[in-house]
């Protein structure tokens, strides 16, 4: 078990499906990317931090830089927002091929330094 599947595995039972999710879809993208914890959260390293994403109360937060959400920002108005964090509702869908766009739009930034 990975870092960050022993995270997941310790969230709560309805929260760990769009967990899973997420983690997956980034690691299928980024399988060179290193895991690791970074300020409490599960992050894909590449050159750099490249995302974190965390269980919160009330959402899934994912964590692409504020760079990402600027370049995002047309694509991101239903969800809340912050400098450099996206709040998944939880009574939603994961928008994953958003996701993924965004995690390929890292990985170029990170890569191309």
């Amino acid at each position: 078990m990975t870092i960050i599947e022993d995270y997941i595995a310790k969230m709560p039972a309805d929260r760990q499906e769009k967990l899973q999710q997420l983690y997956t879809t980034i690691k299928e993208l980024v399988p060179k990317a290193t895991e690791k914890m970074s300020y409490g959260m599960p992050t894909f390293y590449l050159n750099g931090n490249l995302v974190h994403f965390a269980n919160a109360k009330n959402h899934i937060g994912f964590y692409p830089t504020p760079s990402a959400i600027e370049a995002f920002k047309n694509e991101l108005t239903t969800f809340k927002t912050s400098k450099g964090a996206i709040q998944f509702p939880l009574d939603q869908e994961l928008q994953l091929a958003l996701i993924k766009k965004i995690v390929l739009f890292r990985v170029e930034e990170n890569t191309s330094k």
